[in-house]
This record gives C-alpha cells, structure tokens and sequence, in this order.
C-alpha cells in the first residue's frame, strides 16, 4: 500500500543553473507533518513542482529527478496558474472562505480554469494508483479532484483535509459552483476540518444545498458512508521548544535584545492578506499609544509581513495603506532611541524567526479570520527562558485549543488596546500558569499527531465502508437470497410502505401505490406458499381503500390493528383518548415551524416535518421530544422519533411486536423483512437467525442486507420472485 498525498505544491525548491536544475526537499508544516507518518507504506507526492516552463526537455528533466524522490510533477501553464491558482483558488474561494464578500470575483474563465487543473492533477495521479493505496487530498485548491479520483478508481480510500475556515451556509450559498464544489469533495470517505465550527457549517452545506441525509458527523452515500471530523494541526513541537538553544540563534536573540535595549517587543508575524487584520492591529497599537503615554520609550511593535501576490492590485492597496499607517504612527510617536514600530516586509529564514520569538514579550496574532494560525503555537514552543503572553483573535481555529491566551475580537480596535495593556501588567505568576497550559497542549496535539489522526481514520473507514459494501444487495447476495426463496415451502414477507414500497412525497396523501407494485404485490400474494404483509405506520384506513382488491395482510399504525383473511384486529382494547396537554405540545409546535403539521390517528399521533428547513426541523424536534417526555412519561406513552416525523403512541405495541405475534402462530422456512426507517429495526431484531433483514437507504447495524436506493426495491422483489 502507498500513500499518496496530493497537494497544489510539491514540497521541493528548483532553481534552475547552469548545468540544469538544483532540487532540495522543503520544510514546512505540512510537508514536516506528512513526512513524520508512522507508517511502512511508501509515500508519493502529486503537485505542481512551483517552476514555469514550456520547454519539454527540462519539464523531462524536471520529471525525472522529482521521480527519484517518489514525487510526480503537474506542469502548468501560464494561463492555468492566472486563472485557476491566482483567479478561483485565491480571487474567488480565498475570499469566499474567509468572509470577505465584496472581494470575491466571478469570472468564466476561472471555473473552467479550476475545473481543467483538478483534471490535470486526476490524470496524474490514476496512473499509479493501485487497489489499496491511500490518497490524501490537500486544501481548497482541489476540491474536485476527489470525486474524479472515485469515478476513476471507485475503490479507493480517499481523504481530504481543508486547511482554510469552510464559511457558513448562508455565505457559501452565494457561489455559483456550490453543487460541484461539493459534490467534489464527496468523492472522499473523510472530510477533515481544523475545528467543529468549520465541520458544522460544512454539513448544513449538504444538507441544504444536496438535500443529502446526515446522521451527526456522517454523510449517507449510496454505497458509503462519508465521515466529516475536526483534526486542530499542530506544529512541530519540539524543534520549535529546542530552537532557542541553536548556536545560530542565540547569536542573533543576542544581537536583537542589544538594539532593542530593554523594551517589550509586541511581535506580529504576517503573510500579506486582507484576512489577516493588519491594518485593525495597527490602528489598535495606535490607541494604545495614544491613552498611555507612560509606556513610551518602554514598547515596540516588531511587525513581520511577508509578501505574497503583492503584484494583484488589492494586495498592493493593503501594503500601500499598511506602510503609510506605520509611518504616520511613528511619525508621530518616534523619539531618539526608541521606534514605536519595526516593520520587516520580507521572509525571514528560521534561525531570524526563532530569534524574533525568543525575544518576543507579546505576539499580537490578530487575524479577522483564520483556519488555524500556527504563528501563535510557534510563539508559545518557543518560551523557554521567559513567559511570553499570547494575544489571539476569536476568529483563529487555534483559539478553540488557547483558551488560556488573552481573547479578543480582532475588528474592536479598543478590545487590542485593552489587551496589550493586560499582557503588560500580567503577573508574572499567572503568564507561567497560562503558557504551562498552552505548552502542554499543544505538546501533545502535534502536527506528527495530526496526521497520524488522519490517516488512522480514514484507515477505519475504509474497513467500515468495506463491510457497508458487502452488505448491499447485488447480484451475489441476490442469488443467495433468491435460493433461500425457491427452496422454501411456506414463506412470511413483511414489507414497510413508505420509503420502501413507495417514495417520499411532500405529501403523504399522495404516495398512492404505483400500477408496478399493484402488479408485483398480485404476483406476490398469488403464490400459495407466500403470506405477504405491508408493515406500516399508516391508518388501516388508507392502506385498506390503497389496495383493495388484492389479498394482502397488513399491520396498520406499527401494529396497533392487523388484518389476516379479510379481517382487522385491534391489539388494544381502550380507545386511546388523547391528553389535551399533549395536543397543545405538539400544535406549539406546528405554529412555531412552517410547513409541518400533525397527523391524528386512531392510535398515534405523528408531528411531520417533511418540507421544514433541516436545521429548524431538527431544532424543533429535539424540542418536541424534551416538552413531550414528561405528559408521556406520567401516561405510560412512547415517543418514537422517525423519519422526518415524531410519533407518540402506546408502548406495547411496535412493528416487532407484530412480527413476533404471526412468527408464534404460523411456521415459515423462509423470513423477509424490507424497510427504510428506524421503526422497521424493531421488525429486524426479532427476526430468527435465519431470516433475512433489509434496510432501504442509510446503514443499519440491525439489518443483515442494504439497498441504498427506494427506486431498487420493486425491481429487487420482481428479481426475486420470477
């Protein structure tokens, strides 16, 4: 088994010289993080390898040295890197992700960009892609390439991690693209995000946008199961902790504390982005400033920002903007030996940034939004000779995990200032306790554990997808079933109605049974050695004027009455008389959640939400269920909570308990049970070993067999008997 991590950029720096190209293996966060899998399976790497040309003799050159290393290049054109990379990866998702609307950019050419380079990447990458290899999809730069990767290899195990904050619904509905987007990203088995925030805003997406069923943190496929979790990335821990004690960077914390005397250096460390509230902090400093003139001369920013895409013009507004505030603040506040504000915009090489950290009193890390935001664990690795304080935005994934740093929402400029002035007057007691804290967590969440976590997972889900497999309906287990059929001499067929014989519709009054399973239910009845009973929760009513004509048995409101050789049987005595408390519950209810109703029958009542909104629907369950408990608990009723309904009935009598009654009276060598909903388990587990349980739809753990779709049952059933 291989695993093979697939990523927009090939962790290598070429440089070209005189005698062809220089290749050497990068570090970083991800590239250290997957490096470090404790794993015997080889790892390759899919990427762009971040040189530009046209020339095939060195894109052969290139090619063959990156293979060397188990690494497949993906050349890109000019064209391919403006609209796919610079255009829908960073002018139309980047914005959309991070909450900035007015900055997002739709233009044609860049979906068709984006949509050709994640095919680019598919057609690298199949070649080598064998039955058990693994494959980790990175970022949002490829949100397609799963899907393409499924039709290709339908076997394959596939992840995806979405390095970026994934925006709420009602923002994420405003792209274009949504459906394919994420469509795209089904085609994995695990969806990961930094945090629960992101993971949920992801699921409200499906449901919404797909109408796809999810069940907490799993999406319900035809064939699979695709599991959404929150893995936080961390960093390398301990080179960042021992850092400090370098040879190399000693020397320059040394050289960096003389220039700067013993003034509290306040450090910010930035890639040039709209998203990373630069221009909010610096506005925050200047207030700082401004009402506390005692800290003068005793305080000094040191802001670190790197270029990137300075070239589009948005970017080079912001630095336009950011470089004139820096100089108007120490314009105005800069005295002999003393600048308020140090600003570096360029990279600095690891030794500098270590050095930076380690002399760092106060890291202001203040992004307006931010998947994870790894400067602020790179900050807190680093304390070891002083107790440096963390100031961090809300609006970072990594201020779930650092909740011992000072919190702040990054668009109130008095909440920085207000800040600033804590991390200053902390005691120096209460700094240790707070960094230990930090220390020790983000010790422990590693970014080796990271993918360790990740890859651990999707291994499990590949087990758990496998046996989901075996357990649909195809044409092995449908010979299976049908010998057992053919062999049998007396046969009890129990069949669920709605979602199983018929499909949902928005209204159940109109789910009336098609000319097909007229047909197939005459066909089934008319074989002598088959007593065939429809196992509903609907009235006896309707299920009477629905098939009449034909010599059916039925159970009518999950068993309360039954019907065998044209008659029906209540199974309860009393006429249930229904506590007004509870018809005001429910009503509550129905008045306070649009297009749900109730449903009044002889003995349940049934809340349908049906056509209500699924987050509301879900909210408004949960909430019928809690006021419900007590009224039904005093007067010995059940809630039963099903598909897209909550029903209260008596409690003695279920779909099971109907079973059971006719498996006592009657001898049957062949037992067949079909239905789609949480009430039909009840059917399922009383079955005896022998009997066979379908479940229509979502996984079961109760049911010996699936069919994931409404729509092949009836052609199962006529499989079956023919």
């Amino acid at each position: 088994m291989k695993i093979i991590i697939i990523a927009n950029r090939l962790p290598v720096k070429i440089e070209r010289e005189e005698k062809g190209f220089c290749i050497v293996r990068s570090e970083g966060g991800l590239a250290t993080g997957l490096g470090s899998l404790e794993t015997e399976s080889e790892i390759y790497w899919v990427g762009w390898p971040g040189i530009h040309t046209e020339d095939e003799e060195e894109k052969k050159e290139i090619t063959e040295k990156l293979h060397e290393m188990n690494f497949h290049p993906v050349f890109l054109s000019a064209n391919q890197i403006e609209y796919y990379y610079e255009g829908y990866s960073n002018s139309t998702i980047w914005p959309l992700c991070h909450y900035f609307f007015s900055y997002i950019e739709y233009k044609r050419e860049y979906w068709q960009a984006y949509q050709e380079v994640n095919r680019l990447f598919c057609q690298e990458s199949i070649p080598f892609i064998e039955k058990d290899d693994m494959i980790w999809v990175q970022d949002y730069q490829l949100m397609l390439l799963p899907k393409m990767l499924r039709t290709e290899k339908p076997d394959t195990n596939i992840g995806y991690f979405h390095h970026i904050p994934f925006p709420s619904y009602e923002l994420f509905r405003v792209l274009p693209e949504r459906e394919a987007v994420l469509e795209g990203l089904l085609g994995a088995d695990l969806i990961g995000f930094h945090t629960h925030d992101y993971m949920r805003h992801f699921i409200s997406a499906i449901y919404r946008v797909l109408d796809l069923n999810c069940s907490l943190d799993e999406i319900n496929l035809r064939d699979r199961i695709v599991h959404v979790d929150a893995f936080p990335m961390g960093i390398n821990y301990e080179q960042y902790h021992e850092a400090p004690g370098l040879p190399a960077v000693r020397e320059k914390s040394e050289m960096l504390r003389k220039e700067l005397g013993d003034t509290t250096v306040i450090l910010s460390v930035d890639r040039l982005d709209y998203s990373k509230g630069i221009l909010h902090r610096l506005q925050g400093f200047k207030q700082f400033l401004d009402n506390h003139p005692e800290y003068h001369e005793k305080v000094s920013l040191t802001m670190i920002v790197v270029p990137s895409r300075d070239s589009v013009d948005m970017y080079a507004d912001l630095k336009t903007k950011i470089d004139q505030a820096i100089g108007e603040i120490n314009g105005q506040y800069s005295r002999l030996g003393w600048t308020p504000i140090y600003y570096f915009y360029r990279s600095f090489s690891f030794e500098e940034l270590i050095a930076m950290y380690d002399i760092a009193g106060i890291a202001l890390v203040t992004p307006l939004r931010d998947g994870m935001n790894l400067v602020a664990k790179e900050y807190l690795a680093t304390q070891n000779s002083h107790s440096g304080v963390l100031i961090l935005s809300e609006m970072a994934g990594a201020a779930i995990e650092l909740q011992d740093a000072i919190i702040i929402n990054p668009n109130d400029s008095d909440e920085i200032e207000r800040a600033i002035l804590e991390a200053l007057r902390m005691p120096e007691p209460e700094k240790r306790e707070r960094l230990e804290n930090m220390q020790k967590r983000i010790s422990k969440q590693s970014v080796k554990k990271w993918a360790n976590d990740f890859v651990e997972e999707l291994q499990a889900i590949k087990v758990q997808n496998k046996e989901i497999l075996q357990k649909i309906v195809g044409k092995r287990q449908l010979n299976q079933i049908k010998k057992a059929y053919d062999d049998a001499t007396s046969r009890l067929i129990l069949l669920d109605y709605d979602g199983t014989l018929a499909p949902f519709v928005k209204k159940p009054e109109d789910a009336v049974p098609s000319p097909r399973l007229m047909e197939l239910l005459q066909k089934m009845s008319g074989d002598k050695r088959n007593k065939v009973v429809i196992n509903s929760g609907r009235n006896r009513q309707i299920l009477d004027r629905w098939f009449h004509g034909l010599e059916l048995d039925f159970a009518a409101e999950h068993g309360m009455f039954y019907k065998e050789n044209g008659q029906w049987h209540k199974n309860m005595q009393e006429k249930v008389e229904w506590d007004e408390e509870i018809i005001q519950i429910i009503q509550h209810t129905i008045d306070k959640t649009p297009r749900s109703y109730l449903e009044q029958k002889d003995a349940s009542l049934v809340w349908h939400y049906r056509k209500v909104d699924v987050w509301l629907a879900e909210l408004r369950a949960q909430q019928l269920i809690n006021a419900l408990i007590g009224p039904c608990s005093r007067l010995n009723l059940q809630i039963v909570p099903g598909n897209k309904i909550v029903e209260v009935k008596p409690p003695d009598f279920n779909k099971g308990s109907e079973v059971s009654r006719r498996l006592e009276k009657g001898s049957y060598d062949f037992v067949l049970a079909i239905g789609d909903d949480t009430t039909d388990e009840d059917m399922f587990r009383v079955l005896p070993p022998d009997g066979i349980s379908i479940k229509v739809g979502n996984f079961s753990a109760a049911a010996k067999y699936r069919i994931p779709l409404q729509s092949s049952v009836i052609p199962f059933l006529s499989n079956l008997i023919q």
